[in-house]
C-alpha cells in the first residue's frame, strides 16, 4: 500500500523508534520558531544549555504577542530578545512586523520541512506543506540545541476534500466544520492529512487557515499537499526556487478518515465559549454586534483582509458598533495599501492597527461589559478576550464583514444581494519588503545580550521524592484550557520571564486565591477532568504551578503539548485508571504515594493513590525517556546530569 504525505515526512526526519502509534519516536527538526510570549523563557533555558550557536537550519524569534509598553518591562524584553538572537545565530522580525506564522509562511516556510514552534499554531505553515507542530519553550530550546523532537508516533487522519467552496465562503468555514463535526478533542494523537480534488482549489493562505486551527482540534498538526498553489505563492514572494512537489501516494492509507464536499460548506461561527461550539451562521442571525475584529494570527492574509475591503469598499460600517483590522504582517498591510484598500477601510470606519496578535491573546481590544464580540481568531475560551463573562464568537472574514455593515450577526450570502461577490485572489507578485526581518551575524563574538530587571533566573527544581504526601489545591472540569491556567493579556504576559510574578496569577480566573494556597501547602495536587490543558502551547501553564508546589496532576486525559510541558518541569500527568474515580477526590484531601520514585524508576504505569482509607489506581503513560526527566526534577535537570 501507498504512504500518506505525514508518513513521508515524518520518515524522512525519524531519528529514533519506529512510527507505530502511540510508540515515542524521535524527528530532526529544520526549523524552529519562538514568539516573545513563550520566547524570553526559551531563549533562557537555551541559554542554560551552554549551547553558543542555534543547530537548525532555520531559527527565528518573533515579536508579536507583547505589543502594549505600558512600562518598560515589554521594551526591555524585547531588547533581550533581539541581542540574544544576534548572539545565537537566530532571525529576529521586530516588533510591527507581523504575526510569527503569516511571516514565517512569506518569508521562511519550505515545503517538506519539519518545524517546531513554541506556539500551539505554529500549524498555520500546513499552508506550505511543511509538517509544523507546535510545543513547549523547553522543546523548542532543546531543538535549538541540536536535539531531536521526541513525541508519541501520531495516528495520520486522511480528510478527502472534493468539490469547491461558493461565494462567500471561505477557508474558515471548511475548519469550523472539521471543529462542528469532531470537537476540541477530536484531533488528538493525530495529524489531520488533507488531501483531494478539492485542495487544489484552496490558495496556500486558505490552507493556513485550516492548519491554523487545526490547534484547536487537538491536533499534532495538519499537513497540506505541495503542489501548484504551493508554488504560486512560493514564486509571489519570490522564492520560487524553494518549493517541490510533496503528496501522499494514489493509493495511500490512513489511520482515520473524513470527506468534506466543499461545495455543500456553508458560512459557520462558533459561539460562546469554545472553538467548537458552532452554528449555521442563519441559525444566529440578528444578534447585535458591539465589537468586529478581522486579523491577528489567523485570517489575516492579503486575501482575507482585501475581501474585508472590497465588502466595505463606499459603505459605512453600522454607527454603534467598533471595526477593527489586525494585519497580519507589514507585507499584507503595504499589499492592501498598494491596490487601495487602504483608504476603503478608514472611509467606511475601521480602525486599522499594527500587525501583530493584540486581542487574539487579551492585549488590548477587549469587549466591554455584555458585549458581542465577533473576531476572525482561532479561540474564544472564556475570558481570554480580557473580559470576563465576554461574548466572543470566531466567524470568517466574510461573516465578520456582513456584521459590520449591518450591525447584527448576518449571513454573508445576504452580501450578494447589494454587490458582487468579490472574489479576491492572492497576488501574482506581492510588495516585499524585508527591513524589519534582522538576520544572523557571522560573527557573533562581539555581541552582548542585554538583560532587563525583568529577567529573572530559571528557577531550580527538586527532583521527584521517593514518597509524596500533598494535597488537592483545586479540582477542575472537562475542557479546561491553558487560558485559564495561566492567563494571558497585557496585565499577566509582561511576566513572563518573571515566574516567581507571573506564579501569582495561576487560575486567576476561577480561584485567585489559588496562588497563595499552592505556596502554604508546599507540596499540590490538581484534580482535572477530560482534556485538561487544551489551547495555547504556553509552558508557563505548567511552570508556574511547578513554582507553587504543584508535584502531580491527576486528569482523565491531557492535550498533548501541556503533558510534555508538564514533565518538563517535573509535574507528574497521572490519568484515572478509572474516570469515576475522579468523583471520589475533593478539594482539601490529602493524597499518599508512597515508593513513589522507585515505582516510577523500575517502570511502573500503574501507580496507587492513597486517600485517606480508600486507594485508588492511576496510569502514567511515559516513556523511558521522560522517565528519567521526573526523577531529574524535570528536562533540564536531566539535561544538565548528562552533561
Amino acid at each position: 500500500m501507498g504512504k500518506n504525505l505525514a508518513i513521508k515526512i515524518l520518515e524522512a526526519h525519524l531519528v529514533e523508534g519506529e512510527l507505530i502509534p502511540g510508540k515515542e519516536v524521535a524527528i530532526r527538526i529544520d526549523h524552529t520558531l519562538l514568539q516573545d510570549a513563550t520566547g524570553t523563557m526559551a531563549i533562557l533555558e537555551f541559554m542554560a544549555m551552554g549551547v553558543e550557536r542555534a543547530k537548525v537550519e532555520l531559527a527565528a524569534q518573533y515579536i508579536d504577542h507583547n505589543l502594549l509598553q505600558t512600562d518598560n518591562r515589554n521594551a526591555d524584553d524585547h531588547v533581550f530578545l533581539m541581542t540574544a538572537a544576534q548572539k545565537f545565530g537566530v532571525h529576529l522580525s521586530k516588533p510591527g512586523n507581523g504575526v510569527s506564522h503569516q511571516v514565517h509562511l512569506e518569508r521562511f516556510g519550505v515545503p517538506g520541512k519539519v518545524m517546531l514552534g513554541a506556539d500551539s499554531h505554529t500549524p498555520t505553515a500546513a499552508g506550505l506543506s511543511m509538517l509544523a507542530i507546535g510545543a513547549g519553550g523547553m522543546d523548542v530550546a532543546m531543538a535549538m540545541a541540536g536535539h531531536p523532537f521526541h513525541l508519541s508516533c501520531p495516528k495520520i487522519m486522511g480528510v478527502k476534500l472534493i468539490g469547491q467552496l461558493q461565494p462567500w465562503v471561505s477557508g474558515k468555514d471548511v475548519i469550523l466544520e472539521m471543529l462542528r463535526r469532531h470537537t476540541v478533542k477530536g484531533g488528538v494523537g493525530k495529524i489531520i492529512e488533507y488531501y483531494g480534488p478539492g485542495v487544489e482549489t484552496l490558495s496556500a493562505t486558505d490552507r493556513g487557515t485550516i492548519g491554523n486551527m487545526g490547534a484547536e482540534l487537538g491536533a499534532t498538526t495538519s499537513v497540506f499537499p505541495s503542489d501548484g498553489r504551493t508554488r504560486e505563492f512560493l514564486e509571489s514572494q519570490g522564492r520560487g526556487d524553494c518549493w517541490q512537489p510533496f503528496a501522499a501516494d494514489a493509493d495511500a492509507t490512513y489511520d482515520d478518515y473524513d470527506e468534506i464536499d466543499l461545495s455543500q460548506v456553508v458560512p459557520l461561527i462558533a459561539c460562546p465559549s469554545s472553538p467548537d461550539n458552532v452554528v449555521r451562521v442563519k441559525d444566529v442571525e440578528g444578534i447585535k454586534v458591539d465589537q468586529v475584529i478581522v486579523g491577528s494570527s489567523v485570517n489575516s492574509s492579503f486575501r482575507d483582509l482585501m475581501t474585508v475591503c472590497r465588502i466595505l469598499d463606499g459603505r459605512r460600517v453600522a454607527p454603534q458598533l467598533s471595526f477593527n483590522i489586525n494585519p497580519g504582517s507589514r507585507q499584507v498591510l503595504e499589499n492592501v495599501a498598494d491596490r487601495g484598500g487602504l483608504m476603503s477601510l478608514l472611509l467606511a470606519g475601521a480602525q486599522v492597527h499594527q500587525p501583530g496578535c493584540l486581542g487574539c491573546i487579551g492585549m488590548g481590544q477587549a469587549p466591554g461589559t455584555n458585549q458581542v464580540s465577533l473576531r476572525t481568531f482561532p479561540r474564544n475560551f472564556p475570558g481570554r478576550s480580557g473580559t470576563k463573562d465576554d461574548k466572543v464568537y470566531l466567524c470568517s472574514p466574510e461573516t465578520a464583514a456582513a456584521a459590520g455593515l449591518f450591525g447584527v450577526i448576518t449571513d454573508p450570502r445576504k452580501l450578494g444581494e447589494m454587490m458582487p461577490w468579490p472574489n479576491v485572489q492572492n497576488p501574482e507578485r506581492y510588495l516585499v519588503d524585508d527591513s524589519s526581518i534582522i538576520h544572523p551575524l557571522a560573527d557573533t563574538s562581539g555581541v552582548e545580550i542585554v538583560t532587563g530587571p525583568n529577567i529573572v533566573p530559571f528557577p531550580e527544581f527538586e527532583p521527584l521524592p521517593e514518597d509524596l504526601q500533598a494535597e488537592v489545591i483545586i479540582k477542575v472540569e472537562d475542557n479546561i484550557s491553558t487560558d485559564t491556567i495561566m492567563p494571558a493579556g497585557n496585565k499577566v504576559l509582561p511576566l513572563r520571564s518573571n515566574i516567581p510574578a507571573i506564579s501569582q496569577f495561576v487560575f486567576g480566573q476561577i480561584d485567585q486565591e489559588f496562588p497563595q494556597r499552592a505556596k502554604a501547602k508546599g507540596n499540590g495536587v490538581v484534580v482535572a477532568g477530560e482534556n485538561y490543558g487544551q489551547g495555547s502551547s504556553r509552558e508557563h501553564a505548567a511552570l508556574a504551578p511547578r513554582y507553587l508546589g504543584i508535584r502531580a496532576k491527576l486528569a482523565k486525559s491531557f492535550a498533548r503539548i501541556h503533558k510534555a510541558n508538564l514533565i518538563n518541569f517535573g509535574i507528574l500527568p497521572l490519568i484515572f485508571k478509572d474516570p469515576a474515580d475522579y468523583d471520589l477526590i475533593g478539594q482539601g484531601d490529602v493524597l499518599i504515594f508512597n515508593g513513589l520514585r522507585r515505582q516510577v524508576a523500575e517502570g511502573a504505569t500503574e501507580i496507587p493513590v492513597r486517600i485517606g482509607d480508600r486507594e485508588i489506581k492511576t496510569i502514567l503513560q511515559v516513556s523511558e525517556r521522560e522517565r528519567q526527566d521526573l526523577l531529574a526534577g524535570g528536562t533540564l535537570n536531566h539535561v544538565k546530569q548528562k552533561g
